[in-house]
């Protein structure tokens, strides 16, 4: 009986030291929220609660529109190039939404 104990053991071990292998290592990710001090819209319609807009690209009129996303737009959602003054005073990177149509 020891001697089977001791075959299935055996059978088990790696045969050579190339057959030893680490367990592979879990990543963990860290997870954070990063706030803007001040809030990011600086006056697009502040009375409502949240600023959602909707569209549907098949029904756009023309084959390419640009949608702001610097919160500058004088024409808010859609964009009027506030984008380039507000990158040229920050040293920011934003422009547009593209959608195609």
């Amino acid at each position: 009986m020891a001697s089977s104990l001791m075959l299935s053991t055996a059978a088990r071990l790696p045969s050579s030291p190339l057959e030893i292998r680490a367990a592979p290592r879990r990543r963990s990710a860290a997870a954070f929220t990063v706030r803007a001090e001040g809030g990011i819209n600086p006056d697009v319609r502040k009375n409502e609660e949240k600023v959602v807009d909707s569209v549907v690209a098949s029904e756009l009129t023309k084959p390419l529109t640009a949608y702001c996303r610097c919160w500058r737009s004088g024409t808010f959602p859609l964009c009027d190039g506030s984008h380039v003054k507000h990158n040229k005073a920050t040293g920011d990177n934003v422009g547009p939404l593209l959608v195609k149509k």
